[in-house]
């Protein structure tokens, strides 16, 4: 299994949750405090919401790969790094609830992007800052 992830930062979760349950036909596989995620099977997705500030718009706080092991996330560092691209790697790092290996790399418009495995669940949101600009790290607060 293997899916996109796109994360977004919302102004009002409780809006956003109540809106992408509407739009995806399902309830989040996962809520925590400023925190919701929903993971589709098709098509294969997981919508992240992260709470930002109320008076903002919505906006891209990054993207992912979600693969089902650390040696698919290992292949892929070898991969972007044998192409020149620089990475961030963060092994056992908590970041929106789930302990995770990863690897950072930005796209030419320094758009942040992650491909991970999730390890566990976790109880908390986690601080990983990772390839993220430090503004819009994944488990970032803004």
């Amino acid at each position: 299994m293997s899916r996109i992830q796109l994360a977004l930062r919302v102004p009002d979760l409780e809006a956003s949750i109540t809106f992408y349950s509407q739009l995806l036909g399902t309830e989040p596989a996962k809520r925590r405090p400023g925190y919701a995620n929903f993971a589709l099977s098709q098509p294969p997705l997981k919508l992240v919401l992260l709470e930002g500030e109320g008076n903002t718009d919505t906006h891209l706080d990054h993207l992912g790969v979600e693969v089902d092991t650390t040696e698919t996330v290992t292949a892929a560092t070898e991969r972007l790094k044998e192409a020149g691209l620089a990475t961030f790697e963060e092994n056992d790092t908590t970041c929106c609830y789930a302990l995770q290996d990863k690897v950072w790399v930005h796209g030419p418009g320094k758009e942040p992007w992650e491909i991970y495995v999730v390890k566990a669940d976790a109880d908390d949101l986690g601080n990983s800052a990772g390839g993220a600009p430090a503004a819009t790290a994944c488990c970032a607060t803004t």
